[in-house]
């Protein structure tokens, strides 16, 4: 991941005449001020979340949990040496939402925790920043989205590239009209990942509560694969990379096509053709999305993966492009986008200045602190639940073999009992089992 800018941080603490306006998560020293945060998750994205919010002034962290001892006590130690700050450590999450002081919630668990933990906060009156995909299947998308109206909490997923300049300029440009009517959007994952290998069954890290770890998913013997690292490619735990990189490309495709609902007809082709490891999501995967009726119009997102490419697509890794009546924008978030027009005129390049996690963060902290509210995320639950059920979707045509009709409003197949089963998972008697009605 792209460092985020730093430019504009270093320039506010640097001029004193603007510290009447620089915002509060420089300026806020006394501890009054500052937001109870409990950080649930401390992997790769959840240390990058410490790490980032350890420069903010704004923040007491208040707890570190992990289902791992030694990841929790390690981002704890991170903590103490940016800030001087001694959160406690867990394992159990329910510890920190029992805890009155905490606020808010970053949750950076595996998918398969995203939506048990994030509605188990909501119920204790946390707002929560929740890592992408908001959920592992799409009915537990909705019981979040249910769960913060019902209990007045916000929830940002982490779709980072929503509070990112560049990305929301091409955006913007898209929607001035650059490339005439967008009829078609695409999005791609073309990166080499590593081959998983072919692990037995085998007794858990010493520091890993597995039982805790697993939480309401019916219990599966432990594999190497699945932590520290490697979950995401089982069916039980994540998405695949759909869910994993596909869904931020994904996310700004649909955003820059101008949909805001499910596609109601959808196909895909898949397969492992190239690792022959204990992963069981697909290394290649096609899958076509079609929104009937939007403004009269149908329209079309596609999305391709090859994960074992030691090359890019149209020069980018994860990129995205739009195909408009009146011409074409092709790139990506890392290096930026290209606007052409008729007979590929080159028009104007939009360059990329780094994701910006930190604004990402500012986005949700500041309805946190009652600046904005569920309105003025940029990647609230109900936006980011429709980006994260194509992923759902594509993999269940995936898993189905064949051409799915889709009720967007009643978010079920048409007709198509072995679909709809997909659209929800079977949770083992546990305290943490999304409920309709949490």
């Amino acid at each position: 991941m792209t460092t985020p800018p730093t430019t504009r941080r270093h320039f506010l603490k640097t001029v004193p005449a603007l510290a009447a306006s620089t915002p509060a998560f420089l300026r806020s020293e006394e501890k009054g001020d500052r937001i109870g945060l409990a950080v649930i998750g401390v992997g790769g994205m959840g240390s990058n979340h410490v790490r980032t919010l350890c420069q903010r002034k704004d923040i007491e962290f208040l707890w570190i949990i992990d289902t791992d001892s030694d990841r929790a006590a390690a981002a704890a130690k991170t903590v103490e040496e940016a800030t001087g700050q001694k959160p406690k450590t867990g394992q159990d999450l329910r510890k920190a939402l029992d805890d009155e002081r905490v606020k808010a919630c970053f949750m950076a668990t595996p998918d398969h925790w995203h939506a048990p933990g994030a509605i188990l906060a909501a119920q204790a009156g946390k707002h929560v920043y929740v890592e992408k995909p908001c959920s592992h299947n799409i009915r537990e998308g909705r019981l979040m989205i249910e769960a913060a109206a019902r209990h007045g909490v916000v929830i940002q997923v982490g779709t980072q590239s929503r509070s990112t300049a560049h990305v929301r300029s091409v955006i913007d440009r898209i929607k001035s009209g650059v490339i005439g009517e967008v009829l078609v959007a695409k999005a791609w994952n073309s990166q080499k990942r590593a081959d998983q290998g072919v692990k037995p069954a085998s007794t858990p890290p010493a520091a890993l509560d597995y039982d805790l770890w697993l939480g309401p998913v019916p219990e599966v013997p432990f594999k190497a694969t699945y932590h520290p690292a490697h979950w995401r490619w089982f069916f039980h735990f994540g998405a695949g990379d759909f869910g994993n990189d596909g869904v931020h490309d994904t996310d700004i495709a649909r955003w820059g096509l101008g949909v805001e609902t499910h596609p109601d007809r959808i196909q895909a082709m898949g397969d492992k053709l190239f690792f022959r490891d204990d992963q069981e999501w697909p290394d290649t995967l096609y899958c076509g999305f079609e929104y009937g009726g939007v403004e009269g119009k149908k329209r079309q997102l596609i999305y391709e993966q090859r994960i074992w490419s030691p090359y890019m697509q149209e020069g980018h890794e994860n990129g995205c492009a739009w195909y408009g009546t009146g011409g074409m924008i092709v790139g990506g978030k890392a290096k930026g986008w290209q606007v052409y027009g008729p007979k590929n005129e080159l028009i104007e390049t939009i360059a990329s200045d780094g994701v910006d996690l930190a604004g990402h963060h500012d986005n949700f902290l500041r309805a946190v602190r009652g600046e904005g509210d569920a309105s003025t995320l940029n990647a609230g639950i109900v936006t980011n639940h429709l980006s994260s059920a194509l992923c759902h979707l594509g993999n269940i045509a995936w898993r189905t073999g064949r051409t799915l009709h889709f009720d967007p409003a009643g978010e079920t197949f048409v007709d198509d009992e072995a679909a709809s089963a997909f659209l929800q998972r079977d949770y083992r008697e546990h305290w943490a089992a999304p409920k309709a009605g949490a």
